[in-house]
């Protein structure tokens, strides 16, 4: 900057920069809120059907939140403004008066342009002349002032245009109070930068630094950005490359080193949110680079790991964003494909690596699918994308029976269709699921009900995710069994009520019953369902045009012949192992209760399982932790997890015909306490014996009817 521009600055205009933000930030403040109160609220509330159940109801959700985003862009850039503001008038004031005390001292300063200035003496020959130390004293401290001031401008440039170009189209969510909590952020950033292009001459020391800055700023966006796009695609693949090679092994570090991959993953993940230039150039650069090899010591080395490698170990932490993950998914899964004996031979194609640790975990890094399968679980819409080609499904499907991906693979087809990521237990309303997952899920079913193996699918470490899809698609599972007409019953707005195939209904069920996570989710997702869909027509008789007692009839019928297919299933399983299996089936039941308690506790509905709002209970219905998953249901899964302690008998024989009667006496049992606890809250409905018995006789048919439904389905699939 220079002398004469901070001496005689006048920033009267910036102040009324500020000004103007600050009325930008009150008006989109009340925007922000009537936008929540009218579009997100009432989108919340309404009855959505069809189209408007996806695509309506999530532009008005994402248009709510960008007013949100636009509250915190303005304030962020009005309080950068203020800041700056302040520091140049202060900067101004410090000129003016070492200049004065200069001038005092008899010592001229005379600036020369570019920010450069000469000192000198003021003084006639017979004066007395100032010091040379005197002389540098003045010439110091005016430059010092003067490279603040400069800095304060320049950075102050940078973290506004880094800012507003984080978002092509919307906001901007970065939120920063002031100018240098922003440029410090931005100045650690390139630090960290410079020092990981040369990953050789960091220490472990310097490493752990880096990691607990990168937690610190994990989440901040221009951060995130400027650390990525300084360190370049290729570099950031080249530091963790050469990193983990360098140090595996060190199992002294090994902890350190986890965090440090972690937080730099979740960095990383914060970066793909900027619509930048240099953000998707570096996103173009990763992509590109999949197929190159990075060696871990360029000298020593003779082979390395492939960059689709390294970056999947990083993608294991943080939320991507979804055009990174469609883009890198689609590179990364052609690779994948590409073996010539197809999908029972693709752990092949990742073999040829040089024996580097990328993850520092329990597995070595080796298959990037794993790791892209951990992103989606955490990326729902990128999840569905990717799933939604049913040729990269099928293969994904068929792969995991010949590696170790089914647990991942799994969490991600759980996001996919259910639309929550895996592990997010954030209270939310229900969403209804939309044609493009429902269609997911049909071919998933299709493709465990498949006679020809299709049931191992199940044993590849997907059962629980298998099962918590199937307990989030009881609605359309049960509107399947009905059949035509039973529309009003099964109530749900899901945008493909009726997108399942029934044959691939039975087996699908019937493969999760020998699952003891799988079962276990079915169970717990049925009673759910049942206690909402029984406690609606109780609370209000007119949603079904027929009578009540039908309706709890139908409900009770197919509560029966679900849970029958799961018992005839596992009924089917060897009687030899029946005492491990009874311990395996108890662990199961107490880890998927206490899962679905914790969906039904913060109101999430375990992805749209419970009830789906309609008519006049859509409030209600819709309300986290509302009254259709607080009360009959949260007792129908406390009850379950109570009662459905197995112990095992010394005759294993005796006990597996046995187990049917008790597990039947188990539906049946909560299937009645539902329909009590309805009555009683709403004191509505048939008499409690007519009802109770009305339940007892059609969960007894449905019982019944599974096994006479598992032998038709087996029939067909042999003929």
């Amino acid at each position: 900057m220079d002398l004469e521009a901070l001496q005689h600055g006048n920033f009267a205009r910036l102040g009324e920069a500020v000004t103007d933000w600050s009325d930008m930030v009150g008006k989109l403040t009340r925007l922000r809120e009537r936008a929540e109160r009218e579009l997100d609220g009432k989108a919340k509330k309404a009855d959505w059907a069809g189209l408007n159940a996806t695509v309506t109801r999530e532009f008005v959700t994402k248009t709510a939140a960008e007013f949100a985003d636009a509250v915190t862009q303005a304030s962020s850039i009005r309080n950068i403004l203020r800041d700056t503001r302040g520091e140049l008038i202060s900067h101004r004031e410090k000129l003016r008066d070492a200049l004065g005390r200069a001038r005092d001292k008899k010592i001229s300063v005379v600036p020369t342009g570019g920010g450069k200035f000469v000192v000198s003496s003021l003084c006639t020959a017979e004066e007395e002349q100032p010091t040379e130390g005197e002389l540098g004293a003045v010439r110091d401290e005016i430059a010092e002032i003067l490279g603040k001031a400069t800095e304060c401008d320049t950075t102050a440039a940078k973290v506004l245009r880094t800012l507003v170009d984080q978002s092509k189209y919307g906001f901007s969510g970065a939120s920063y109070k002031d100018r240098d909590s922003a440029a410090r952020a931005v100045h650690r950033a390139e630090e960290w930068a410079r020092a990981a292009r040369n990953p050789k001459g960091m220490s472990l020391k310097q490493l752990g630094a880096l990691g607990r800055d990168l937690k610190k700023y994990r989440n901040d966006e221009l951060f995130a950005e400027t650390f990525a796009t300084k360190l370049g695609g290729n570099g950031t693949l080249e530091f963790w490359t050469r990193t983990a090679g360098a140090h595996q092994g060190d199992r002294g570090h090994a902890a350190m080193l986890r965090d440090l991959q972690t937080n730099l993953g979740m960095t990383l993940a914060t970066a793909t949110h900027s619509d930048s230039p240099a953000m998707q150039h570096w996103e173009e650069s990763v992509v590109t680079a999949g197929n190159t090899s990075f060696r871990p010591d360029p000298v020593r080395s003779s082979a390395g790991a492939l960059g689709f490698q390294v970056m999947s170990s990083l993608l294991r932490h943080g939320r991507y964003d979804t055009e990174f993950l469609d883009s890198y998914g689609s590179a990364l899964l052609r690779k994948d494909k590409s073996h010539a004996m197809g999908a029972t031979r693709t752990e092949e194609i990742w073999e040829n690596i040089d024996g580097v640790d990328l993850v520092f975990g329990k597995d070595d890094g080796h298959d990037p699918v794993t790791g892209f399968m951990t992103a989606l679980s955490h990326a729902p819409e990128a999840a569905e994308h990717t799933f939604a080609r049913k040729a990269d499904l099928n293969h994904l499907l068929e792969s995991t029976k010949n590696t170790d991906r089914g647990t991942s693979v799994g969490q991600a087809l759980e996001a996919a269709v259910t639309g929550v990521a895996h592990g997010d237990t954030t209270p939310a309303a229900p969403v209804p699921h939309n044609r493009t997952q429902v269609a997911i899920m049909r071919n998933v079913m299709h493709a465990v009900a498949n006679p020809d193996g299709g049931s191992a699918l199940v044993d590849n470490h997907m059962g629980a995710s298998l099962g918590h899809m199937a307990a989030a698609y009881m609605p359309e599972i049960n509107r399947t069994i009905a059949g035509l007409g039973a529309e009003h019953i099964f109530l749900t707005n899901s945008d493909a009520p009726d997108g399942l195939d029934r044959a691939d209904t039975y087996r699908f069920l019937s493969a999760l019953g020998r699952d003891d996570d799988a079962s276990a989710a079915v169970v717990y997702g049925r009673s759910i369902y049942t206690s909402s869909t029984m406690e609606a027509h109780i609370a209000d008789p007119h949603l079904f045009g027929g009578s009540t007692s039908a309706a709890i009839e139908a409900i009770s019928h197919n509560s029966g012949l679900i849970d029958g297919i799961l018992a005839h299933s596992r009924q089917g399983m060897e009687v030899e192992h029946q005492q491990e299996g009874e311990q395996g089936e108890n662990e199961a039941m107490q880890r998927q209760g206490e899962f679905f308690k914790t969906m039904l506790s913060t109101g999430f509905a375990v992805g749209a399982v419970a009830l789906a709002p309609v008519g006049a209970t859509a409030e209600a219905a819709v309300g986290a932790g509302g009254a259709f998953f607080s009360a009959a249901a949260t007792m129908g899964v406390d009850r379950i997890m109570d009662g459905r302690e197995l112990d095992g008998l010394d005759k294993a024989m005796y006990q597996s015909g046995r187990r049917l009667y008790i597990s039947e006496d188990d539906t049946l049992g909560t299937v009645i306490e539902a329909g009590r606890q309805a009555r009683k809250s709403y004191d509505s409905g048939p008499s409690q014996d007519a009802m109770d018995n009305e339940i007892r006789e059609a969960v007894r048919a449905g019982w019944l009817e599974s096994d006479t439904r598992l032998e038709e389905v087996g029939k067909s699939a042999t003929s």
